[in-house]
């Protein structure tokens, strides 16, 4: 069917949404072209898209129709699973709720069961909660860090880890298959059916006393260190406060971002990555003289965090940065109290920066490389635990301020890492009188100067796609000699299924000098993505060999487009 075909199959359903039906009317030509010349994409990290009307956008007919191909997928790829049920979780976002029950009703349809959250939860949580409930698989309702006009739909499976590509290609393919969305009608009334259950206060005492084992120095003095947190209007805001103030730390709350706004009113950026995040959050640490700001984005996935210095300023630290400390103190700490497990090992990705392999090296610990998204390295512990029980994990994060510090959870956990980061930045200015910082320049100082960079550019439309296509063709066909200057040593193309990996449509361009740099789009939204790993000899000399990388890949590879 053409684009046109489909909107008039819309436009003519006769039940559609009266605001649809408007929104519709009311668009360009180029609009409708763009709503409807494709069904929105269930890739590897699910569905995420704008809210709206059309076949391109997130709205329960579109959910309807994914969940009625992954219950297909569930009843005929998955031991057991109309017994043993799904978990699903909402966030913040507009009609995640309204999402949430439409895909329990569709689930439940089909007579499988469903542990539904009775109100939202932290993305980690229902990892936690398909573990302990023994379920089939999960869900969850989030477009994570995206604008307020987005949302998406990802899926879990019985070891509470994103699906791996193999298992999404099954649900993908189940969905392709599945009756045209105006032709699967839901009864609304299974939503008060037995086979729903309806969750909450129950998992969320287990997750809490879970999380409070991983502590390594319950002891500290904790009431004098102040810490400024913010949930970004999301999920995480019960579940670390009650975390921290159980532990005893003096928390202090960006009360204008505690609210569940799915507008994100009195925030510039839900995203820790973005220094926009952190600008309310350093008014209220300026004011209470804070020992650091964390914060998380709505889904409470991924965690930032701004640490006061030696000049009584606030420095934020990067995702590479805080795996490296946090790793660091981990392991350090297990090792000085003598319960450093046997066989340790970490696992983190092949465009995290490489500073995480040299800390491993001091401490032998074992590091593990997979593929970019938290997903491969749920994956991964599920792969030792099947094949190498006799190995222990110790830490996994990624440089998108992914973090995890134990397989309770099977995705990156803003719960876990806020616990141990705040504690880390405690011991460190109670033992050594040092700051997060000092601790980081401490481990340059013995291993180099890291400065790691992520550039995202943005390619929105129907031909962003192909013009991130065009970019990753052009760099196998013509592959730079030398990038800022700098011979390339090797490059390592991932499509070949190298390290033992998967194929990835992944590059990484490693250069004579040590300096790296890796190459993909993005899994869920639409941009090409450019890491740059520089080692130096201190700041100012690894900032340079940065740019010049920077500028050279800008005009030879993008700007030609």
């Amino acid at each position: 069917m053409s684009w046109q075909d489909t909107y008039q199959y819309w436009i003519e359903y006769d039940q559609l949404d009266e605001s649809f039906k408007r929104q519709l009317q009311e668009m360009t030509s180029d609009e409708l072209e763009d709503c409807f010349y494709k069904y929105i994409d269930f890739g590897t990290g699910g569905m995420r898209g704008i809210l709206g009307p059309g076949t391109n956008r997130l709205n329960r007919y579109i959910i309807r129709r994914a969940n009625w191909g992954y219950a297909e997928y569930l009843l005929s790829e998955v031991d057991m699973a109309v017994k043993r049920g799904v978990v699903i979780a909402y966030d913040n976002r507009h009609f995640s709720h309204e999402f949430a029950v439409e895909s329990a009703n569709i689930l439940a349809m089909k007579g499988i069961k469903v542990y539904l959250f009775e109100s939202l939860r932290p993305t980690p949580e229902l990892s936690f909660a398909v573990r302990e409930l023994k379920a089939a698989g999960g869900m969850v309702i989030t477009a994570s860090h995206n604008p307020p006009q987005y949302n998406g739909y990802k899926l879990y499976n019985d070891t509470g880890c994103q699906l791996i590509p193999k298992e999404t290609n099954l649900v993908s393919k189940y969905i392709n298959n599945a009756p045209k969305e105006f032709d699967i009608k839901v009864n609304d009334n299974d939503y008060n059916s037995s086979i729903i259950k309806i969750i909450g206060d129950e998992i969320d005492k287990k997750y809490l006393t879970t999380l409070q084992k991983l502590s390594l120095n319950p002891s500290l003095n904790k009431k004098s260190f102040k810490i400024v947190f913010s949930p970004q209007h999301g999920t995480s805001f019960r579940g670390i406060k009650n975390l921290l103030e159980a532990e005893g730390y003096d928390l202090i709350l960006v009360e204008e971002q505690c609210t569940y706004d799915p507008d994100f009113s009195n925030t510039k950026s839900p995203n820790p990555e973005d220094e926009d995040a952190y600008e309310l959050a350093l008014q209220y640490a300026i004011k209470h003289d804070a020992d650091m700001i964390i914060t998380t984005d709505p889904d409470a996935d991924r965690l930032g965090v701004a640490v006061k210095d030696s000049r009584k300023q606030y420095t934020l630290i990067t995702g590479n940065q805080l795996g490296a400390i946090l790793l660091q103190y981990i392991v350090s700490q297990k090792r000085d109290k003598k319960i450093l497990p046997k066989n340790p090992y970490a696992v983190t990705t092949t465009v995290t920066s490489d500073l995480g392999a040299a800390i491993c090296q001091k401490y032998n610990i074992k590091l593990d490389l997979v593929h970019t998204g938290f997903k491969y390295i749920g994956d991964r512990i599920r792969w030792y635990e099947r094949n190498k029980p006799e190995m222990s994990f110790i830490f996994g994060y990624e440089e998108s301020y992914g973090y995890l510090a134990s397989d309770m959870v099977r995705d990156k956990d803003a719960l876990q890492a806020g616990l141990i980061a705040v504690e880390a930045a405690c011991y460190y200015k109670q033992k050594n009188n040092k700051t997060l910082v000092d601790i980081l320049q401490d481990i340059y100082r013995e291993h180099g100067y890291y400065l790691d960079k992520l550039y995202n550019f943005t390619m929105t439309g129907k031909d962003g796609q192909s013009k991130i296509t065009e970019i990753m063709k052009g760099f196998r066909e013509n592959p730079p000699k030398e990038l800022g200057g700098i011979p390339v040593l090797k490059i390592e193309d991932f499509l070949k299924g190298i390290h033992n990996l998967i194929p990835a449509n992944v590059l990484k361009i490693k250069l004579k000098d040590g300096r790296c740099v890796a190459l993909r789009p993005s899994g869920t939204e639409p941009k090409f993505k450019m890491y740059c790993c520089i080692k130096g000899g201190n700041q100012q000399n690894s900032k340079d060999k940065l740019m010049s990388i920077y500028n050279e890949v800008n005009e030879k590879y993008i700007n030609k487009l």
